[in-house]
């Protein structure tokens, strides 16, 4: 009996031993890309290999872009669509998070996910898309981290940066080009808030571009826009 306690014991601390030294991967990683631009993300990989299964040659496009060589519009419009409460929350939108469980309970399904734009950067830096316990805790712990080392501008920055915009296409730079063949300094209003209605079905919005939905969901965003914070 003693025996097995200590078994017990070990293997407690073997478990909390690799917790330790999982978080302090994720650490490494937010410090670093605080300072550096990610070259890639963990989304962006998943991705690339998905497209070459189907064309080993296959390439995602993505460039970097400085914050301020990114339009106002856009920022505006992103805001407006996915977390208009970026400035002032630390990471956690709870009155969204609240209304998404009750769409959620009401659809009888998973609608609305009420994650701000630092969850998602999370979740796209170093996660998969997979939906449980273990993501979504890891989540919370990186969000947590880049709320409290990075500021909310660099958090944006970055985020603009690296989200999907359809089928390969990874930033704001790369989705201003493929979509209207400008840069993203040079996307006005409407062009912004049509990006922003994609940004939760990117791949679909891609190759469905004329539904009536993203049209309405455009409009509704472009309506926000003028109100909405930027950091």
């Amino acid at each position: 009996m003693k025996a097995l306690a200590c078994w017990f014991r070990w293997l407690l601390l073997l478990l909390f031993g690799l917790g330790c030294l999982w978080f302090f991967w994720l650490l490494g990683w937010v410090l670093f890309w605080g300072q550096v631009n990610p070259g890639s993300t963990r989304f962006m990989e998943l991705r690339l290999a998905e497209l070459r299964l189907k064309d080993p040659q296959a390439q995602l496009r993505q460039q970097w872009v400085p914050y301020e060589r990114i339009s106002i519009h856009l920022k505006r419009a992103i805001i407006a669509a996915e977390d208009a409460k970026f400035v002032d929350h630390e990471g956690f939108d709870w009155d969204g998070i609240q209304k998404a469980i009750e769409k959620n309970e009401k659809k009888g399904r998973f609608a609305a996910g009420g994650s701000t734009i630092s969850q998602q950067l999370a979740k796209n830096l170093l996660l998969t898309p997979s939906k449980t316990f273990w993501r979504k805790g890891n989540e919370v712990v990186i969000t947590l981290m880049l709320e409290h080392l990075w500021s909310k501008r660099r958090i944006f920055e970055v985020y603009l940066n690296v989200i999907e915009w359809g089928s390969g296409v990874f930033g704001a730079e790369a989705a201003a080009r493929h979509y209207y063949g400008i840069s993203a300094a040079q996307l006005g209003p409407e062009q912004a808030a049509r990006l922003a209605s994609m940004v939760p079905n990117p791949r679909f919005y891609d190759r469905n571009r004329g539904t009536p939905g993203l049209a309405r969901k455009s409009a509704i965003i472009l309506g926000r826009m003028p109100t909405a914070e930027v950091p």
